[in-house]
């Protein structure tokens, strides 16, 4: 599939802003802290930025509103609305923090719980297609929420080394979350690496009882959409040095990096900010590579017509 990077950005950003919602959501940060209510801040804008690019990569963007009436049937659609409810209560939990300091934890605990069901719906509009062997699995909504919760906890250990308390707890649940999350996706990866495909050019043509299939000629001559948007390659030696990478910047630098900060910075100290921070953009890094493999290496039944 073409990993587009709107996409790309939209997922990995809204993913670390409900994240960091949930982070809030749970009161793992003094609500009277300027770290926290910056926090707060952070989290809104990481979500409507997320939910913003996404609009990037429709036909008609003017008509994305037509997408919150089909929630009965599309993931989509449920994605929109829950985006939209979870908006209410962390923005409550926002007010509440920079105007009042205060944490009231029935609304912490509903945007948390709306921040992990949206990022749920949002893995779903790809783990629900059996079109695309990669994605129809129950590891696909997995990962997305363990990536998201990891990348909020990170970015709340940060605001955390601010002097907004829970530290160094922030950083050793990030760690842990990175571990889940990092072997949830080795646990896709391996699915992937290792599962046959169910959809074939004869499963697909319906001529699997006369024998195998083999392309004669392609159904069309020049490039098209599908070819374009789903017919994307990468080389498998390119996909896993870049795995590697994923690996490297997504895991072990970041967990490194709050490991020390954990260890070494009891407090808030310049410290401590500086490796939260370094891992928090390693993390970033990582994500995104993963993010971008997620799309080029899934493939679409479609293009058993066009011999891929």
């Amino acid at each position: 599939m073409h990993p587009a990077l709107s996409v790309i950005m939209f997922t990995t950003l809204s993913g670390a802003g409900y994240g960091l919602a949930a982070m809030l959501g749970l009161g793992l940060l003094d609500p009277a802290s300027w770290a926290t209510k910056t926090a707060h801040v952070v989290a809104l804008g990481l979500i409507s930025a997320g939910l913003l690019s996404s609009t990037l990569h429709l036909g008609n963007p003017q008509r994305a509103w037509r997408a919150f009436s089909q929630w009965r049937s599309s993931w989509l659609s449920r994605e929109g609305v829950l985006a939209i409810l979870t908006f209410v209560p962390v923005l409550l939990n926002a007010i509440n923090s920079i105007f009042i300091d205060i944490f009231i934890a029935s609304t912490g605990l509903i945007a948390a719980m709306l921040s992990v069901a949206t990022v749920y719906c949002t893995a779903m509009i790809y783990a629900s297609l059996k079109s695309v062997d990669a994605w129809n699995t129950r590891l696909t909504p997995a990962c997305y929420i363990l990536f998201s919760l990891a990348s909020g906890a990170v970015l709340a250990s940060v605001f955390a080394s601010f002097g907004a308390g829970s530290y160094p707890l922030l950083p050793l649940l990030g760690i842990f979350l990175l571990g889940a999350a990092w072997f949830a996706k080795w646990r896709w990866r391996s699915r992937l690496a290792n599962g046959s495909s169910l959809s074939t050019p004869e499963s697909a043509t319906g001529l699997g009882h006369i024998g195998s299939v083999r392309l004669l000629e392609r159904p069309h001559v020049n490039e098209n959409y599908l070819t374009r948007e789903m017919g994307f390659q990468v080389a498998r030696k390119h996909a896993a040095k870049l795995a590697t990478i994923a690996y490297l910047f997504g895991f072990w630098v970041p967990a490194a990096l709050l490991l020390a900060s954990a260890l070494l910075f009891a407090e808030a100290l310049a410290g401590s900010v500086l490796l939260t921070t370094l891992g928090l953009v390693a993390l970033m890094a990582g994500i995104v590579t993963e993010r971008w493999l997620f799309f080029a290496e899934a493939k679409h039944a479609v293009m058993n017509y066009y011999g891929g």
